[in-house]
This record gives structure tokens, sequence and C-alpha cells, in this order.
């Protein structure tokens, strides 16, 4: 029976070291993590965490420092904590405080996990408003452009040329010259 640590961060210019830093006074055996990971992946779907679900074993105890670790969808969440307890691990849950694998921790963690989606939720609201305002003053969005697309539009038609033979001449990608042909 062991005590398994899972430490997740979105991007990669975050660090787990504060998640780890949350969970010293479990005693942790073994550390898995994700880094640069979303919490819109799913559980499974994640290198990190799949290994740990492989090595994980019955009576093993599984400490993470908030439920939105595991994941920011409700269902994938409820699905992932119903995967871990067929295991026979517990899941604890520094931030909430409880025992995820208990039948008040799967109440509490049901409206946690709904909070999480809602949160994602708006976080995508959020910055999809954001876009919408900079498009609406004409801003353009994106990396500036650094071929001339016209240029690389004409030379392929008048040379009877291929996409890859365009991409060679104009030392870019296909899907550049995809994109200036369209």
């Amino acid at each position: 029976m062991a005590t398994i640590g899972y430490v997740r961060v979105s991007t990669g210019e975050q660090s787990v070291d504060s998640q780890r830093h949350a969970l010293d006074s479990y005693k942790v055996d073994k550390w898995y993590s994700d880094e640069g990971v979303s919490g819109a992946v799913k559980a499974l779907e994640r290198p990190g965490f799949l290994s740990m679900y492989q090595y994980l074993r019955e009576g093993d105890t599984l400490v993470v420092s908030a439920v939105d670790r595991l994941g920011r969808d409700t269902i994938d969440v409820l699905t992932t904590v119903e995967a871990l307890t067929a295991k026979s691990v517990a899941i604890i849950s520094k931030r909430e405080g409880f025992d995820l694998s208990t039948p008040m921790g799967k109440a509490m963690l049901t409206m946690l996990a709904a909070v999480a989606e809602l949160e994602r939720s708006n976080i995508k609201a959020r910055q999809m408003a954001g876009i919408e305002r900079v498009r609406s003053e004409g801003k353009v969005m994106g990396r500036p452009t650094t071929i001339d697309s016209q240029a690389v539009k004409t030379w392929r038609k008048e040379n009877n040329a291929s996409i890859a033979v365009t991409a060679s001449h104009f030392n870019i990608s296909p899907a550049s010259v995809k994109r200036a042909c369209i």
C-alpha cells in the first residue's frame, strides 16, 4: 500500500513544484506528473496519468492537490474516480480536504467537478469574447505572415509546379503553400 502523488499543470511555463510542496505532508512514495497538459484532456489520455493508473494497485492512496488536477470535465472526473475506486484505490484531495472514495466524498466531488467544468466554460467564453472584441476593432490576430502569398501563388501557377516543388523553391512548408494558393 503506497501513497502516490499526481500533479498536473496546463502549460510548459508553469511548474508542479507548488503542488508537490502542498502534498509534502502525505509522504508520497511515488510521483507522476503531466506538465503542459490541459485538464480538458481526458485523464486516461494524459501520458503521466495513464502510467500512474497502470501502476496503481489495490490499497494504494492517490493524493492530488485539488480535484481540478484530475480534470475539468465533470463526466471525465467522475469516470476517473470510478475507475480508480474500482481498483480499490483511495483518492484524497488536499484543497477540498476529503477522501473522494467515500460516499460523502463522491457527493462533494460531483459538485466540485461541476464547478470546475463551469470555470473551464467561463474561461473559454471570456477567451472567445476577447477574440471577438479584438476582431471587431479590426486588429489582425495570430502570428504575422512571413511569406508573400501572392508571389507563391503566381510562381506556382506560372511554373505549373506541385505543392512540394513550390514549398522547396520558397523554402516553406507544404501547408504554407496550400494556404497561399487557396
